[in-house]
């Protein structure tokens, strides 16, 4: 699998980016932490300069299973949305927790079942599910853009760049399982509770409204949590906000 080092300080970070992302998404991130942490970034299997999800299996199997090497005792571990969910999975997993785990607006709409925003982002998803089932991949691209995409109206990339996010639209209808069902059992009774390291929930402000149903979800069961609001960003708050990001990451003063 490719991954990037941005070289810093002694804390050890690996950082996880969002779906029809790559690693490089972090480079301004990992600027700011330069002075106290090396930020390790993977391409996502299926993503950036990684290798194609293998045919038949599940994409979040997949992901986790070849992050894994990655993640070595003492590290802080931070995940963006489909990624987060990966990060997370990964700290339940692990022989011993991470030092720390950030989670920047986890995708993990399980975690909001039984909401009113739950079930109004479900709706609003239909047009997505609609076009992908009658297979056309650039019009459910165009929805995914608008609803997740921060402020880049889809008129705004490229011929090629739109191509290539309507080829990832069979990855995102596969992460329904893991991410809409909780096929792997994140938050069954009691798992959550068991995890023991500070975990730090990092949203934008203006970010899909479902985000907040998430982490409200999550911060009731988990132990050691404080959730981060970042005002004036979306989604896609760490290429908007690195500062802000971070800061949180960091723990505002610095790794321990």
């Amino acid at each position: 699998m490719f991954h990037r080092s941005f070289d810093g300080g002694p804390a050890r970070v690996l950082a996880l980016h969002c779906g029809l992302g790559q690693s490089g998404m972090w480079k301004a991130v990992a600027a700011v932490l330069a002075p106290l942490a090396t930020v390790i970034a993977p391409d996502l299997p299926g993503h950036g300069r990684s290798g194609a999800f293998p045919e038949g299996r599940d994409v979040h199997d997949v992901a986790t299973q070849a992050l894994r090497p990655f993640l070595a005792p003492g590290m802080h571990l931070v995940g963006h949305s489909f990624g987060a969910t990966v990060a997370l999975r990964l700290a339940l997993e692990a022989p011993e927790p991470p030092a720390s785990l950030t989670l920047i607006e986890p995708v993990l709409f399980a975690a909001a079942r039984g909401s009113a925003l739950y079930d109004l982002h479900r709706a609003q998803e239909q047009a997505f599910r609609d076009n992908f089932q009658i297979g056309d991949l650039t019009e459910a691209a165009r929805f995914f853009n608008h609803l997740w995409g921060g402020r880049i109206p889809w008129h705004g990339f490229s011929d090629k760049v739109r191509q290539d996010m309507a080829s990832r639209m069979p990855f995102v209808a596969a992460t329904e399982p893991s991410l809409w069902h909780d096929s792997h059992a994140m938050l069954a009774p009691g798992r959550l509770e068991t995890l023991g390291c500070p975990v730090t929930l990092i949203r934008g402000a203006e970010t899909v409204p479902v985000i907040a149903a998430i982490h409200a979800g999550l911060a009731t069961r988990l132990q050691r949590v404080r959730d981060v609001t970042i005002t004036g960003a979306g989604h896609m708050v760490p290429l908007t906000h690195p500062k802000e990001v971070a800061a949180a990451i960091s723990g505002l003063s610095g790794f321990s």
